[in-house]
């Protein structure tokens, strides 16, 4: 017996189908204003070289078979940055990606292996005028739901309210009564020090966690429930140490200029001041795969073209959201599948 009535099933279908029309009221409505703000739309290749080099996240491989039957390994993207950054190199200077991504073992409420990740890149502008951009689009999501709140779970967010402005340090002195700035020196985190504040206020730990690992249960146990509570919340300046592909905040040692966006209590989008030092970039895939290699017992290439297109690349910010969680909130929808036409199968 599948866990769930079918997708195609006439009462299963019709209990889905107002969210499923008022997605696409929402996109329209979001391509209008991207269009109005001079950003070109663009599709890019789903089949690439690398997925993308983030220690926990988890792609589909394939193969590429020639003509003549050769052979080359590719992936299924888990995110369309790499390729729009490289629309960037070319000379775009600001587009947007309605991008159909692919992800391995991640199924849940707000998790699904296929997903729509809505990009968005600005050349030689800075990550917070993307803030700006996210509330912008927070409001006209609301107006093409037409609804006036967003709803998950019992929490509520008014759309169309100025979105809180929370540095991450901030968050966990607030909420988990911790000073995570002073367990950083740089990009490393001093995880004996993070793991005696997580004993203290009752998170559990393992030994082998890493100083991420430990940050990572912070946040999800206390200070992510917490967030984007009847207004939209932007937690700002990660810790240099999750950087990612965002640079470091100019005069800080400690944080980057990176944000994710929050609405009753889920994340629904991460942002970054772009890094485009080609050699830090490098040097932070090795890092992640080689954690990956660790952990995972698997490592994915780095795409060299996207290297060498970085070293062309202007300074730009860009912003990755996840476009069905925004649904589920706008709709009052309580399972991801309810906001996406035809769902892969479950096991």
């Amino acid at each position: 017996m599948p866990k769930s009535p079918f997708f195609w099933s006439a009462g299963a279908h019709a209990a889905r189908r107002p969210h499923l029309l008022a997605r696409g009221r929402i996109a329209a409505a979001l391509r209008r204003w991207f269009a109005k703000h001079d950003f070109v739309e663009v599709e890019t290749a789903a089949l690439q070289v690398s997925p993308g080099n983030e220690t926990h996240l988890h792609a589909f491989a394939t193969e590429l078979i020639g003509p003549g039957g050769e052979c080359r390994s590719l992936y299924l993207h888990t995110s369309p940055e790499f390729a729009c950054k490289k629309l960037l190199a070319a000379g775009e200077t600001r587009v947007v990606n309605f991008a159909r991504v692919f992800r391995n073992r991640e199924r849940g409420v707000l998790h699904h292996p296929e997903f729509t990740m809505l990009e968005w890149y600005r050349a030689n502008e800075t990550y917070e005028v993307l803030m700006d951009d996210c509330a912008a689009l927070l409001a006209e999501t609301a107006g093409a739901a037409g609804t006036k709140e967003f709803r998950f779970r019992g929490k509520a967010v008014d759309p169309y309210a100025a979105p809180e402005r929370l540095t991450v340090a901030d968050a966990f002195a607030r909420y988990a009564e911790i000073d995570l700035l002073a367990t950083i020196c740089g990009d490393q985190g001093d995880k004996t020090m993070l793991a005696a504040e997580a004993a203290r206020i009752g998170v559990a730990t393992a030994s082998d966690d890493t100083w991420g690992d430990i940050f990572s249960r912070i946040l999800a146990e206390r200070v992510d429930p917490r967030l984007g509570i009847g207004r939209a919340t932007l937690l700002y300046e990660y810790p240099l140490p999750l950087a990612a592909l965002a640079r470091p905040k100019p005069e800080s040692d400690k944080v980057a200029e990176r944000f994710e966006l929050y609405a009753c209590g889920v994340e629904l989008a991460n942002a970054f001041g772009e890094l485009i030092d080609v050699a830090e970039q490098r040097a932070r895939f090795e890092a992640a795969m080689a954690e990956k290699q660790r952990i995972h017992g698997e490592r994915y290439p780095v795409d060299e073209d996207f290297l060498a297109a970085l070293g062309q690349m202007p300074p730009a910010s860009g912003i990755a959201l996840g476009f069905d969680r925004l649904v589920m909130l706008a709709t009052g929808a309580q399972r991801i599948e309810q906001v996406i036409w035809a769902p892969v199968v479950e096991l």
